[in-house]
Protein backbone atom coordinates (compact mmCIF):
# COMPACT_ATOMS: atom_id res chain seq x y z
CA UNK A 1 0.00 0.00 0.00
CA UNK A 2 2.85 2.37 0.86
CA UNK A 3 4.37 1.66 -2.56
CA UNK A 4 1.08 2.49 -4.28
CA UNK A 5 0.71 5.74 -2.32
CA UNK A 6 4.26 6.71 -3.19
CA UNK A 7 3.61 5.97 -6.88
CA UNK A 8 0.48 8.13 -6.85
CA UNK A 9 2.42 10.93 -5.14
CA UNK A 10 5.10 10.83 -7.84
CA UNK A 11 2.51 10.86 -10.64
CA UNK A 12 0.55 13.76 -9.17
CA UNK A 13 3.71 15.69 -8.44
CA UNK A 14 4.78 15.24 -12.04
CA UNK A 15 1.43 16.46 -13.36
CA UNK A 16 1.48 19.52 -11.09
CA UNK A 17 5.09 20.27 -12.06
CA UNK A 18 4.28 20.02 -15.78
CA UNK A 19 1.32 22.35 -15.47
CA UNK A 20 3.33 24.79 -13.35
CA UNK A 21 5.96 24.91 -16.09
CA UNK A 22 3.45 26.45 -18.49
CA UNK A 23 2.26 25.26 -21.89
CA UNK A 24 4.99 27.08 -23.80
CA UNK A 25 7.77 25.51 -21.75
CA UNK A 26 6.19 22.07 -22.05
CA UNK A 27 6.01 22.32 -25.84
CA UNK A 28 9.58 23.59 -26.14
CA UNK A 29 10.79 20.80 -23.87
CA UNK A 30 8.94 18.14 -25.87
CA UNK A 31 9.99 19.67 -29.19
CA UNK A 32 6.47 19.25 -30.59
CA UNK A 33 2.97 20.68 -30.43
CA UNK A 34 0.13 18.21 -29.91
CA UNK A 35 -3.02 19.44 -31.64
CA UNK A 36 -6.44 17.87 -32.08
CA UNK A 37 -8.59 18.30 -35.18
CA UNK A 38 -12.38 17.89 -35.16
CA UNK A 39 -13.17 16.03 -38.38
CA UNK A 40 -16.98 16.15 -38.00
CA UNK A 41 -17.77 12.68 -39.30
CA UNK A 42 -21.23 12.57 -40.88
CA UNK A 43 -23.99 11.25 -38.67
CA UNK A 44 -21.59 10.67 -35.74
CA UNK A 45 -23.06 13.49 -33.69
CA UNK A 46 -25.89 15.47 -35.23
CA UNK A 47 -25.42 18.31 -32.73
CA UNK A 48 -22.25 19.30 -34.61
CA UNK A 49 -22.99 20.83 -37.98
CA UNK A 50 -19.66 22.00 -39.41
CA UNK A 51 -18.21 20.24 -42.38
CA UNK A 52 -14.77 18.68 -42.31
CA UNK A 53 -12.31 21.58 -42.00
CA UNK A 54 -9.28 19.37 -41.40
CA UNK A 55 -6.93 21.16 -43.80
CA UNK A 56 -7.74 24.62 -42.44
CA UNK A 57 -7.56 23.45 -38.82
CA UNK A 58 -4.25 21.69 -39.41
CA UNK A 59 -2.73 24.83 -40.89
CA UNK A 60 -3.99 26.88 -37.93
CA UNK A 61 -2.22 24.44 -35.60
CA UNK A 62 0.88 24.46 -37.81
CA UNK A 63 0.96 28.25 -37.53
CA UNK A 64 1.11 28.07 -33.72
CA UNK A 65 3.75 25.34 -33.86
CA UNK A 66 5.86 27.59 -36.11
CA UNK A 67 5.48 30.56 -33.76
CA UNK A 68 6.77 28.47 -30.85
CA UNK A 69 9.21 26.03 -32.47
CA UNK A 70 10.20 27.71 -35.74
CA UNK A 71 8.96 27.27 -39.30
CA UNK A 72 9.79 23.55 -39.29
CA UNK A 73 8.39 22.98 -35.80
CA UNK A 74 7.05 19.46 -35.25
CA UNK A 75 3.25 19.13 -35.16
CA UNK A 76 1.57 15.96 -33.90
CA UNK A 77 -2.08 15.84 -35.01
CA UNK A 78 -4.85 13.70 -33.50
CA UNK A 79 -8.29 13.43 -35.13
CA UNK A 80 -11.59 13.43 -33.24
CA UNK A 81 -15.03 12.62 -34.72
CA UNK A 82 -16.81 15.42 -32.83
CA UNK A 83 -16.22 18.39 -30.54
CA UNK A 84 -17.00 16.49 -27.34
CA UNK A 85 -14.20 13.94 -27.73
CA UNK A 86 -11.75 16.62 -28.79
CA UNK A 87 -12.63 18.88 -25.88
CA UNK A 88 -12.27 16.01 -23.42
CA UNK A 89 -8.76 15.34 -24.75
CA UNK A 90 -7.94 19.04 -24.41
CA UNK A 91 -9.30 19.26 -20.87
CA UNK A 92 -7.26 16.22 -19.82
CA UNK A 93 -4.06 17.75 -21.31
CA UNK A 94 -3.62 15.02 -23.93
CA UNK A 95 -3.39 17.85 -26.46
CA UNK A 96 -2.51 21.56 -26.12
CA UNK A 97 -4.82 22.86 -28.86
CA UNK A 98 -8.05 21.80 -30.53
CA UNK A 99 -9.00 23.07 -33.99
CA UNK A 100 -12.61 22.98 -35.12
CA UNK A 101 -14.58 23.83 -31.99
CA UNK A 102 -17.26 26.53 -31.91
CA UNK A 103 -16.91 29.24 -29.24
CA UNK A 104 -19.92 28.82 -26.98
CA UNK A 105 -20.43 29.83 -23.36
CA UNK A 106 -21.73 26.38 -22.40
CA UNK A 107 -18.69 24.67 -23.91
CA UNK A 108 -16.24 27.05 -22.26
CA UNK A 109 -17.81 26.50 -18.84
CA UNK A 110 -18.18 22.72 -19.13
CA UNK A 111 -14.63 21.99 -20.29
CA UNK A 112 -12.82 25.03 -18.79
CA UNK A 113 -11.49 26.08 -22.19
CA UNK A 114 -11.02 29.38 -23.94
CA UNK A 115 -11.15 30.20 -27.65
CA UNK A 116 -8.83 32.12 -29.92
CA UNK A 117 -9.48 34.41 -32.86
CA UNK A 118 -11.71 32.41 -35.27
CA UNK A 119 -9.90 30.98 -38.27
CA UNK A 120 -13.20 30.38 -40.10
CA UNK A 121 -16.59 32.07 -39.88
CA UNK A 122 -19.32 29.56 -40.62
CA UNK A 123 -23.11 29.68 -40.56
CA UNK A 124 -26.23 27.91 -41.77
CA UNK A 125 -27.10 28.40 -45.42
CA UNK A 126 -28.58 26.68 -48.45
CA UNK A 127 -27.34 24.78 -51.50
CA UNK A 128 -29.38 24.36 -54.70
CA UNK A 129 -28.90 23.00 -58.19
CA UNK A 130 -28.07 25.71 -60.71
CA UNK A 131 -30.87 24.45 -62.94
CA UNK A 132 -33.41 25.67 -60.35
CA UNK A 133 -32.30 29.24 -61.10
CA UNK A 134 -32.84 30.08 -57.44
CA UNK A 135 -30.75 33.10 -56.47
CA UNK A 136 -31.84 33.89 -52.91
CA UNK A 137 -33.66 32.50 -49.91
CA UNK A 138 -36.85 34.27 -50.94
CA UNK A 139 -37.00 32.05 -54.04
CA UNK A 140 -37.44 29.00 -51.79
CA UNK A 141 -41.12 29.81 -51.13
CA UNK A 142 -43.26 26.70 -51.60
CA UNK A 143 -40.16 24.65 -52.40
CA UNK A 144 -39.09 21.41 -50.68
CA UNK A 145 -36.09 21.86 -48.37
CA UNK A 146 -34.00 18.95 -47.03
CA UNK A 147 -32.50 18.97 -43.53
CA UNK A 148 -31.44 16.61 -40.74
CA UNK A 149 -34.46 16.28 -38.46
CA UNK A 150 -34.60 16.96 -34.71
CA UNK A 151 -31.52 19.19 -34.77
CA UNK A 152 -30.67 22.86 -34.25
CA UNK A 153 -30.58 23.11 -38.05
CA UNK A 154 -34.29 22.30 -38.23
CA UNK A 155 -35.12 24.68 -35.38
CA UNK A 156 -33.30 27.58 -37.02
CA UNK A 157 -34.78 26.81 -40.45
CA UNK A 158 -38.35 26.86 -39.14
CA UNK A 159 -37.85 30.00 -37.06
CA UNK A 160 -36.06 31.97 -39.78
CA UNK A 161 -38.42 31.20 -42.66
CA UNK A 162 -41.46 31.73 -40.44
CA UNK A 163 -40.11 35.14 -39.41
CA UNK A 164 -39.60 36.05 -43.07
CA UNK A 165 -43.03 34.70 -44.05
CA UNK A 166 -41.52 32.16 -46.44
CA UNK A 167 -43.68 29.04 -46.62
CA UNK A 168 -41.77 25.89 -47.57
CA UNK A 169 -42.21 22.13 -47.73
CA UNK A 170 -40.12 20.43 -45.01
CA UNK A 171 -38.27 17.24 -45.95
CA UNK A 172 -36.46 15.83 -42.87
CA UNK A 173 -33.81 13.09 -43.00
CA UNK A 174 -31.99 11.02 -40.41
CA UNK A 175 -28.82 10.46 -42.42
CA UNK A 176 -26.61 12.93 -44.26
CA UNK A 177 -25.89 10.60 -47.18
CA UNK A 178 -29.57 9.99 -47.90
CA UNK A 179 -30.25 13.71 -47.78
CA UNK A 180 -27.47 14.49 -50.23
CA UNK A 181 -28.75 11.79 -52.61
CA UNK A 182 -32.20 13.37 -52.48
CA UNK A 183 -30.76 16.76 -53.44
CA UNK A 184 -28.78 15.33 -56.37
CA UNK A 185 -31.83 13.38 -57.58
CA UNK A 186 -33.98 16.51 -57.43
CA UNK A 187 -36.32 15.20 -54.72
CA UNK A 188 -35.74 18.42 -52.80
CA UNK A 189 -35.04 21.85 -54.19
CA UNK A 190 -32.59 22.93 -51.50
CA UNK A 191 -30.54 21.44 -48.70
CA UNK A 192 -29.68 23.40 -45.57
CA UNK A 193 -26.74 23.11 -43.15
CA UNK A 194 -23.60 25.00 -42.20
CA UNK A 195 -21.77 26.42 -45.22
CA UNK A 196 -18.71 24.24 -44.56
CA UNK A 197 -20.93 21.16 -44.44
CA UNK A 198 -22.67 22.11 -47.69
CA UNK A 199 -19.30 22.70 -49.37
CA UNK A 200 -18.05 19.28 -48.23
CA UNK A 201 -21.21 17.67 -49.59
CA UNK A 202 -20.82 19.46 -52.93
CA UNK A 203 -17.18 18.35 -53.18
CA UNK A 204 -18.37 14.73 -52.84
CA UNK A 205 -20.61 15.13 -55.90
CA UNK A 206 -17.42 14.82 -58.02
CA UNK A 207 -18.38 15.24 -61.67
CA UNK A 208 -21.46 17.25 -60.71
CA UNK A 209 -19.76 19.66 -58.32
CA UNK A 210 -20.25 22.58 -60.72
CA UNK A 211 -23.98 21.85 -60.99
CA UNK A 212 -24.67 23.18 -57.49
CA UNK A 213 -24.34 26.60 -55.91
CA UNK A 214 -24.41 27.80 -52.29
CA UNK A 215 -26.75 30.75 -51.85
CA UNK A 216 -25.28 33.99 -50.44
CA UNK A 217 -27.58 34.28 -47.40
CA UNK A 218 -26.40 32.93 -44.04
CA UNK A 219 -29.03 32.62 -41.30
CA UNK A 220 -26.78 31.79 -38.31
CA UNK A 221 -23.34 32.84 -37.13
CA UNK A 222 -21.11 29.95 -36.05
CA UNK A 223 -17.35 30.70 -36.00
CA UNK A 224 -14.68 28.00 -35.74
CA UNK A 225 -11.61 28.61 -33.61
CA UNK A 226 -8.63 27.11 -31.83
CA UNK A 227 -9.51 26.06 -28.28
CA UNK A 228 -7.09 25.84 -25.36
CA UNK A 229 -7.25 25.17 -21.62
CA UNK A 230 -8.20 28.25 -19.67
CA UNK A 231 -5.33 28.05 -17.20
CA UNK A 232 -2.42 29.69 -19.03
CA UNK A 233 -2.71 33.39 -20.06
CA UNK A 234 0.60 33.25 -21.94
CA UNK A 235 -0.57 30.36 -24.13
CA UNK A 236 -3.89 32.13 -24.70
CA UNK A 237 -1.99 35.18 -25.97
CA UNK A 238 0.33 33.14 -28.21
CA UNK A 239 -2.59 31.38 -29.92
CA UNK A 240 -4.46 34.63 -30.52
CA UNK A 241 -1.49 36.66 -31.72
CA UNK A 242 -0.50 33.90 -34.12
CA UNK A 243 -3.83 34.19 -35.91
CA UNK A 244 -3.62 38.00 -35.83
CA UNK A 245 -0.19 37.75 -37.46
CA UNK A 246 -1.53 35.76 -40.42
CA UNK A 247 -4.34 38.29 -40.92
CA UNK A 248 -2.05 41.32 -40.65
CA UNK A 249 0.38 39.69 -43.05
CA UNK A 250 -2.33 39.46 -45.70
CA UNK A 251 -3.35 43.07 -45.10
CA UNK A 252 0.28 44.17 -45.39
CA UNK A 253 0.99 42.12 -48.51
CA UNK A 254 3.41 39.77 -46.74
CA UNK A 255 3.37 36.32 -48.34
CA UNK A 256 5.18 33.04 -47.98
CA UNK A 257 7.27 33.98 -51.01
CA UNK A 258 8.30 37.52 -50.02
CA UNK A 259 8.47 37.39 -46.21
CA UNK A 260 12.29 37.64 -46.11
CA UNK A 261 12.32 40.67 -48.40
CA UNK A 262 9.47 42.32 -46.50
CA UNK A 263 11.42 42.06 -43.24
CA UNK A 264 13.38 45.12 -44.36
CA UNK A 265 10.23 47.08 -45.29
CA UNK A 266 10.06 50.67 -44.11
CA UNK A 267 6.32 50.32 -43.53
CA UNK A 268 5.81 50.72 -39.79
CA UNK A 269 3.13 48.02 -39.41
CA UNK A 270 5.09 45.48 -41.46
CA UNK A 271 8.30 46.24 -39.58
CA UNK A 272 6.58 45.75 -36.25
CA UNK A 273 5.10 42.46 -37.42
CA UNK A 274 8.29 40.90 -38.76
CA UNK A 275 11.06 42.34 -36.57
CA UNK A 276 11.77 43.14 -32.96
CA UNK A 277 10.36 46.67 -33.45
CA UNK A 278 6.94 45.67 -32.19
CA UNK A 279 8.21 43.92 -29.09
CA UNK A 280 5.43 41.31 -29.37
CA UNK A 281 7.76 38.32 -29.56
CA UNK A 282 9.53 39.18 -26.33
CA UNK A 283 6.22 39.89 -24.59
CA UNK A 284 4.95 36.45 -25.61
CA UNK A 285 8.13 34.61 -24.66
CA UNK A 286 8.99 33.97 -28.32
CA UNK A 287 11.89 35.11 -30.50
CA UNK A 288 11.72 38.27 -32.59
CA UNK A 289 11.17 36.34 -35.84
CA UNK A 290 8.14 34.43 -34.53
CA UNK A 291 5.71 35.99 -37.05
CA UNK A 292 8.14 35.42 -39.94
CA UNK A 293 8.34 31.75 -38.91
CA UNK A 294 4.53 31.55 -39.08
CA UNK A 295 4.32 33.10 -42.56
CA UNK A 296 7.11 30.88 -43.88
CA UNK A 297 5.29 27.82 -42.57
CA UNK A 298 1.75 28.44 -43.81
CA UNK A 299 1.63 31.80 -45.62
CA UNK A 300 -0.70 34.65 -44.72
CA UNK A 301 -4.37 34.08 -43.90
CA UNK A 302 -5.51 34.59 -47.49
CA UNK A 303 -3.02 32.02 -48.77
CA UNK A 304 -4.13 29.56 -46.11
CA UNK A 305 -7.82 30.08 -46.85
CA UNK A 306 -7.52 29.74 -50.62
CA UNK A 307 -5.42 26.59 -50.29
CA UNK A 308 -7.59 24.88 -47.65
CA UNK A 309 -11.14 26.16 -48.18
CA UNK A 310 -11.17 28.54 -51.13
CA UNK A 311 -11.04 28.20 -54.88
CA UNK A 312 -7.81 26.19 -54.85
CA UNK A 313 -9.38 23.60 -52.52
CA UNK A 314 -12.07 20.95 -53.05
CA UNK A 315 -14.52 23.14 -51.06
CA UNK A 316 -14.26 26.07 -53.51
CA UNK A 317 -15.74 28.56 -51.05
CA UNK A 318 -15.80 32.30 -51.64
CA UNK A 319 -14.15 34.39 -48.93
CA UNK A 320 -17.45 35.93 -47.75
CA UNK A 321 -17.26 36.67 -44.02
CA UNK A 322 -13.72 35.30 -44.04
CA UNK A 323 -12.43 38.20 -46.10
CA UNK A 324 -10.36 40.96 -44.50
CA UNK A 325 -12.20 43.68 -42.61
CA UNK A 326 -11.31 46.04 -45.46
CA UNK A 327 -13.61 44.09 -47.80
CA UNK A 328 -17.40 44.32 -47.81
CA UNK A 329 -18.73 41.91 -45.22
CA UNK A 330 -15.26 40.74 -44.17
CA UNK A 331 -14.75 39.92 -40.48
CA UNK A 332 -11.06 39.04 -40.41
CA UNK A 333 -9.16 41.78 -38.58
CA UNK A 334 -5.99 41.79 -36.45
CA UNK A 335 -5.03 43.56 -33.25
CA UNK A 336 -2.11 46.00 -33.65
CA UNK A 337 1.32 44.31 -33.58
CA UNK A 338 2.89 46.45 -30.88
Amino acid sequence: MRGFKWLMFVILAGVCSARAAGTLDQIKSAGELRCGIVTEEYDYDKDDTHGNLTALGTDACKAVAAAVLGENGRLLVSSFPDEHHGLEALASAKISLLAGASPRASVGARYSVGFGQPFFFDGQGFIVAKTTRIKSMGDLADKRICFIGSTETETVLNATLRERAINFLPFPFEEQGEMEAALVAGHCTAMTGDISQLANARAAFHGRIDDFVILPEIITFDPVALAFRRDDPQWDAIVNWTMYATIQAEASGVTRANVDAMSSSEDLVTSRLLTRAGGVGRALGLDDAWAAHVIKAIGNYGEMFERDAGQRSPLKLDRGMNALWTSKGGLMYPFPSR
